[in-house]
């Protein structure tokens, strides 16, 4: 009796497990009812969706074998209920850093056996993801680059706290050395990395589309890589540029494409850090000051972009977003949503919200948006003027790079903002060690070979694990601070009335 109950547990038990092929993990069952389902997560695309595409995001506490698991178990059931008549059909993502999940285009049967999983957190569908620039450009004379010596009016507007005057709507000030050893990611386009103005600094990252070109074939990425970084149009003229393409040339791509493009950028960008560190404990010195991200991009509500976005921004990578052009509430557009990005709202010469401009509590600063000119494709010396909070958000990034390369000098001036100084109260006390190998870093070469080298000092004094840093989260409340008040009229009431600013004059 006792080995016939054995034999029947047995063939019940193995019984039960072909019953029950879903799971991924020997400990979790399936979810058993449609109560229990990851939620797909449909919010309004106003760009429209991607058909039969979708993003699946694990929960934050998924081992690396569960992972591994369940995309072995997704071929098996992609398999069994293919998405007929696209070629692009199955596996097309997989994001295994800051953030866990995949995307690519299912049947809809797949798409119910995923969700059945209890790893998955939810499922979203992709949508469409564009630019945020106004109308048509305009081309300008590409010649007249030779010749010009006067700023655009965004870089001067960022250098003055009063209204622009006929004395100051065409002077930029600002520190040369801004930008000096930080690294923008443009999420966007692509560069045009060969125009003169970016003065070799400008590089190609990645390409995350698929069968697309290491080229901008559309511009607006070069645009704003300009208004980051370039010789006559960008606020940190000093900064590198990389290219990320995740957006054809139409302009527009799929949300999931985005979400590649970020995880490429913190993982590029970790890893930079990483290196600089390590240059940085042998050598007491390193060149590389951090890294910046921009996106002049936006769709619907993307819970998932969001998430991929606060914690891209935990990881230290500093973003800036475009708020939208479509004179809504922020809070409904991804990544504008991102609570720890900085989404930024487009502002006009004369010191208005401009009418496009998306508004609400999402949004944390302006910057000039209207009649901006840049960068350009179509050849070496080509420019263009755009409108848009695509092209507030760049003079954002810019800015960033500029502070993160100026910090801790006295450029980067706490005393401008009082309440501002509770940030450095956080920073380490560094020793002496610590203070001699910045201080060398920082001096120019013929002084710094008078003294020893930072590396003659370890018996007395360790050089530390890494040089001294702002975390994004810091640097978001400096340039909060640091930012004009009240400068714009035609704010919503419950949107913040800042306008940034670069420190570089006091009144």
């Amino acid at each position: 009796m006792s080995f016939l109950l054995n034999t029947l547990l047995a063939v019940s038990l193995a019984a039960s497990g072909f019953a029950s092929p879903l799971s991924t993990n020997p400990h979790e069952l399936p979810r058993s009812n449609a109560f229990s389902y990851a939620p797909l997560v449909a919010e309004y695309h106003p760009h429209g969706s991607v058909n039969n595409s979708y993003i699946v995001m694990f929960k934050e506490d998924v081992a690396p074998t569960l992972m591994a698991n369940h995309l072995n178990f997704l071929q098996g059931v992609e398999e069994e209920h293919p998405l007929m008549g696209d070629l692009d059909a199955g596996l097309r993502h997989v994001y295994d850093g800051h953030v866990k999940g995949y995307a690519g285009k299912f049947s809809s049967d797949t798409v119910h056996r995923i969700r059945q999983m209890p790893e998955v957190d939810y499922v979203e569908r992709d949508q469409v993801v564009r630019t945020l620039e106004i109308g048509e450009p305009v081309d300008v004379d590409s010649t007249s680059l030779k010749t010009q010596k006067q700023a655009p009016w965004g870089l001067a507007r960022i250098s003055h706290r009063p209204k622009l005057t006929f004395g100051t709507f065409t002077k930029y000030e600002y520190d040369s050395r801004g930008g000096e050893g930080v690294d923008v990611y443009v999420i966007d386009t692509g560069i045009n990395i060969k125009h003169v103005e970016f003065e070799g600094r400008a590089h190609w990252g990645k390409t995350v589309p698929q069968n697309d070109e290491d080229v901008d074939a559309n511009g607006h990425g070069t645009h704003c890589a300009g208004t980051i970084a370039s010789r006559a149009y960008g606020v940190a003229k000093a900064a590198n540029v990389i290219a990320v393409k995740v957006l054809g040339s139409n302009g527009s791509g799929s949300m999931s494409d985005v979400m590649a493009g970020v995880e490429w950028t913190v993982k590029a960008a970790l890893a930079k850090a990483k290196a600089a560190a390590d240059e940085f404990r042998k050598t007491g010195k390193t060149a590389h000051k951090g890294s910046v991200a921009n996106m002049s991009l936006g769709g619907g509500k993307s819970k998932a972009l969001d998430q991929s976005l606060n914690r891209a921004v935990d990881s230290g990578v500093h973003f800036a977003v475009a708020a939208g052009n479509d004179n809504q509430d922020a809070c409904n557009n991804s990544p504008a949503a991102a609570e720890k990005a900085v989404t930024v709202g487009a502002s006009t010469l004369g010191d208005e919200r401009a009418y496009f401009s998306n508004h609400g509590p999402c949004v944390d600063v302006f910057a000039p948006g209207l009649n901006v000119r840049s960068t350009y494709i179509g050849g070496e010396t080509a420019s263009a003027t755009l409108s848009g909070t695509s092209m507030a958000s760049p003079h954002t990034a810019g800015l960033l790079a500029y502070l993160l390369s100026l910090y801790p000098s006295i450029r980067f001036n706490p005393e401008v903002a009082p309440e501002f100084s509770s940030i450095f109260q956080q920073q380490p006390a560094h020793s002496f060690g610590s203070v001699y190998a910045f201080a060398h870093s920082v001096l120019p070469s013929w002084a710094a070979s008078f003294l020893p080298p930072p590396e003659l000092v370890l018996d007395v004094a360790p050089i530390p694990p890494s040089p001294p840093t702002i975390t994004p989260a810091q640097m978001k409340l400096a340039l909060l601070a640091l930012a004009t008040e009240d400068a714009l009229s035609k704010v919503v009431s419950d949107t913040p009335n800042l306008l940034i600013f670069n420190n570089a004059t006091t009144v």
